[in-house]
């Protein structure tokens, strides 16, 4: 083990005459030969979520055809390396060296060389090696799913996605970067991400890498990515009403309002629009009687906010069934009013196919589309706070890997943690259970990786990694 050398600050013990206080921190004397310490410890939650979802196994029969005949490192094990990387906190290729660093928890990791091939051989191949990686995320997807019971996302019956844009800010000149329409410069990808509701968080199911001028309410764009997240989900979930679309204001098009709505998909949607002149005057001539209050998750009134359905000409060249409902609420003290707002009330509207439900259940469940803005912040802090990469093609093999990184910090409390722990964002899964140091001992041929016992959150690791033992190994 290291050797330290511990110093009382003299704050906490008598001070003779001459001595001189050394600060209310103790000094410490360090030496690196330290043995069998594992940094990084409780990594090892999202090894066993590896082990125990089949992940491992899924990638690398993915990416099998990309394996040279001679190599020593698969292809799989390689990307998933970086992907674990990227979950504990990395933001470029070469992090990855965090896990070379301890070989007993992650096993032989590549050089950075070597990755750099990788990715550059799946980026050669575009849309197939693109193609393999999201059907083995799919394929595991559904068996976690599986796994997680009642605390799966479709416990209810129901999938909720979530599409949403993203700005990503290019430091330098990389491939498709642009201004944006925020007066920045980068990428402006559009995500999709499953809701797990208020006892989780979310996961990731679409990336869709697009220049940094890329128009917010693009339709095609919008179907590309609805079709992408449709093909994650497990196949009674990719049509029928018991998979929702929310989207903001920038999905609210026609062509792709009627895309969700055609005849042998009948997906549900809810989907923002924006507030027209005719919207706008409509909202004017409605009565008082026709508003109804808004409600709060916990079922009582908002106070200051109010909900009505609009209806006539409106509708008109929308498809059948549209059901077009209309907020107004007071504004938060500061707040600026808009050129589309009516009599000094914040006027937001949206657009939904669901019918036989009170307005009101209606426009909470489009308000709580809100989440999805915690899982791009969670997204940010997870390798898409730049793209590390110059070309495209490149950029869209990260943006795999970040979701495989999202995705197994989502299953991971999905499968293992419990109560508040389930709400944990990946900043503090990081600062309080991936960051627990260990020491490595090897007994009677077994490795066992002895934690802190002074570690605050030494007993959720524990108690989650005995629930992932009790978990079935996969086929």
């Amino acid at each position: 083990m290291r050797i330290v050398e511990v110093l009382v600050p003299a704050e906490t013990r008598g001070t003779s005459q001459g001595e001189h206080p050394i600060g209310p921190y103790p000094r410490v004397r360090v030496q690196d030969d330290g043995r069998q310490v594992v940094s990084q410890a409780g990594a090892i939650l999202l090894v066993e979520t590896v082990r125990k979802t089949g992940l491992d196994q899924a990638i690398s029969q993915a990416l099998a055809p990309w394996r040279k005949p001679r190599a020593v490192h698969d292809p799989g094990k390689a990307l998933l390396d970086v992907a674990l990387a990227v979950a504990l906190g990395g933001d470029c290729l070469a992090d990855v060296a965090m896990l070379r660093c301890e070989p007993a928890v992650f096993g032989p990791v590549a050089s950075d060389p070597t990755i750099s091939r990788l990715i550059d051989t799946l980026a050669a191949f575009g849309d197939t090696a693109l193609q393999a990686i999201r059907s083995a995320r799919s394929e595991v997807r559904n068996r976690v799913w599986s796994l997680a019971g009642e605390d799966a996302p479709d416990a209810d019956g129901q999938v909720v996605v979530d599409l949403d844009g993203v700005l990503v800010i290019a430091h330098s000149d990389k491939q498709d970067a642009a201004a944006t329409w925020k007066k920045t410069y980068g990428h402006h990808p559009l995500t999709a991400f499953v809701d797990h509701g208020p006892g989780g968080t979310g996961e990731p199911v679409a990336a869709l890498l697009r220049p940094g001028n890329a128009g917010s309410n693009t339709a095609a764009d919008h179907i590309t990515t609805a079709q992408l997240a449709l093909a994650q989900l497990p196949k009674h979930y990719r049509r029928g009403r018991q998979t929702l679309i929310r989207t903001d204001s920038a999905g609210g098009t026609h062509d792709f309002v009627s895309w969700l709505a055609r005849r042998g998909r009948w997906l549900s949607y809810s989907v923002g629009m924006v507030i027209t002149e005719a919207i706008h005057e409509h909202v004017l001539k409605v009565p008082a009687s026709a508003w109804t209050a808004a409600v709060e998750t916990d079922g009582e009134a908002r106070d200051g906010a109010w909900v009505a359905e609009l209806t006539g000409k409106l509708l008109d060249g929308w498809p059948k069934g549209m059901r077009l409902i209309v907020r107004k609420e007071r504004p938060h003290p500061g707040a600026q009013l808009r050129i589309t707002d009516a009599d000094g009330m914040r006027i937001t509207c949206f657009a939904t196919n669901t019918a036989d439900r009170p307005i009101a259940e209606l426009e909470l469940r489009h308000r709580l589309r809100a989440r999805a803005e915690d899982r791009i912040r969670a997204a940010r802090a997870t390798g898409l706070r730049n793209l590390p990469l110059h070309t495209t093609a490149q950029n869209r093999v990260w943006l795999e890997i970040v979701q495989i990184a999202l995705d197994l910090l989502a299953w991971m409390p999905m499968l293992a943690l419990t109560g508040k722990a389930r709400l944990w964002e990946p900043r503090r899964l990081r600062f309080r259970l991936f960051t627990a140091a260990g020491q490595l001992v090897t007994t009677s041929r077994r490795r066992i990786l002895r934690l802190a016992r002074h570690w605050p959150w030494t007993g959720e690791i524990t108690a989650a990694l005995e629930r992932l033992a009790l978990l079935p190994n996969p086929g």
